[in-house]
């Protein structure tokens, strides 16, 4: 049995974190500018950016099927064999991104009528959205070539890449929103188009670090690779993981969403931060990701076995860090999203959720990763509908039914997480036995 050393780990997770926080910090910038405009523009960005994060989640699970694919061809030592798959991949998540957007832009105002938008809020909601949606294939592109970096067991050039898209996504929604000299203040529009620009830069980006620093280059391929139906087969399975997965997300948008306006800003807040300490957590399990997909193709159980351990109580630590961080600025950081005092206590009065629910996080989402990179999509796709179906929806409805209100929202959200990660640890115990025979 060969041993994965902590440092390995670190060398995967460090910039794996930086990397995957890039989407939720362009929509948490976005929100803490627009924040200062008014409330009304803050509940758009926030159903407008929760939905379009919602479709990202869905559609760039592409990214975990490419690097389980390239992360065991890897382990195999037989990359030259995955050469056309490469820019097929891409190829096929750029259309689908422009399928997406001839889907979702002309139904935005239906769809956002669905999170209880009306007024002022879904104007400013469908404004933001028909800019903000031209990133879909941008962003899934990238994505896909993200995930050829993490295969190869390199994340430090997604972080590079991401940080770069990160400082230009600040400055231009800086200039954008508010103005600066000869331009204007484009307000809730000046966020979109901020956001879109950091998504052009970093696309151009990987494609010039995937020419440099690999032998893969993107081009026009007549022949199909043998893998791009198990790629696809992964995707679907992923992608219906992942539906139900932000239909619990979208649920409990709806559910604030119906409590008020001053309600749905403080759970737009929530959620950003939510989202912000999941992709953070989830450096960890995007290095379980690559490892657990080569170690697997080198047919080294007992060292993956080991390798998840240590990834799991590595997750757990740092979600506990972020849970005692929150609980410091408990009433310190909703001021840096607004000023409006009730939503502030609106925010306050769940925020104890969300700080208690970063090491429940950490567990699901470090399982995820393994089974991930091993490409285990129907066992995750199963739990998933298990917990939102089966726990997160029942207890949502009683609990609102009995009148819990906000709390509602996210005493739902953390019953689901136990779910998610209890189900995941025990099939991983399961799937080791198996595999050790």
């Amino acid at each position: 049995m060969k041993k994965i050393k902590l440092k390995e780990i670190n060398r995967l997770a460090g910039p794996a974190i930086i990397a995957g926080i890039a989407e939720p910090v362009i929509s948490l910038v976005d929100t803490a500018f627009i924040g200062r405009i008014g409330t009304s523009e803050l509940a758009a960005v926030g159903i407008a950016s929760s939905f379009y994060l919602m479709v990202i989640w869905v559609l760039a699970q592409t990214k975990s099927a490419i690097s389980a694919i390239v992360s065991r061809y890897y382990g195999k030592q037989q990359l030259e064999e995955i050469n056309s798959l490469i820019p097929q991949a891409f190829v096929a998540n750029f259309f689908l991104g422009i399928i997406v957007i001839g889907i979702t832009v002309p139904l935005a105002v239906p769809i956002f009528k669905l999170y209880h938008a009306s007024g002022d809020v879904l104007h400013f909601a469908c404004s933001y959205y028909s800019i903000r949606a031209w990133g879909y294939p941008i962003t899934l592109a990238t994505f896909i070539l993200f995930g050829v970096f993490r295969g190869l067991q390199n994340t430090s050039w997604a972080m590079q890449i991401s940080i770069i898209g990160g400082v230009v996504n600040l400055v231009a929604d800086y200039i954008l929103i508010f103005g600066m000299g000869p331009i204007p203040a484009f307000g809730v529009e000046g966020a979109a188009y901020g956001s879109l620009l950091s998504q052009v830069v970093m696309l151009g980006l990987a494609i010039i670090y995937l020419k440099r620093k690999t032998d893969y280059r993107i081009y026009w391929v007549t022949k199909i690779h043998k893998d791009l139906k198990w790629l696809f087969g992964m995707s679907i399975d992923f992608y219906i993981r992942t539906i139900s997965l932000n239909l619990a997300l979208y649920q409990s948008t709806r559910m604030a969403s119906a409590l008020g306006e001053a309600v749905i800003a403080a759970h737009t807040i929530a959620i950003n931060i939510w989202l912000f300490s999941s992709f953070f957590i989830d450096g960890y399990a995007n290095a379980a990701n690559a490892l657990s997909g080569k170690m697997f193709g080198e047919r080294n159980i007992l060292g993956l076995k080991h390798m998840a351990r240590s990834i799991v109580w590595i997750s757990i630590g740092i979600g506990s860090v972020l849970g005692l961080i929150y609980l410091s600025g408990y009433n310190v950081i909703p001021t840096f999203f607004t000023e409006d005092e009730i939503v502030i206590k609106y925010f306050s009065s769940i925020f104890w959720i969300l700080i208690i629910m970063q090491p429940i996080n950490a567990i699901a989402f470090a399982y995820d990763g393994i089974f991930k990179g091993l490409g285990e999509a129907k066992l995750l796709r199963n739990t998933l509908l298990i917990s939102t179906f089966l726990v997160f929806f029942p207890f949502a409805w009683t609990s609102a039914y009995f009148g819990w209100g906000f709390y509602a929202v996210w005493a739902s959200l953390m019953v689901w997480m136990i779910s998610r990660g209890g189900l995941l640890a025990i099939l991983f115990r399961r799937w080791v036995k198996r595999h050790l025979g």
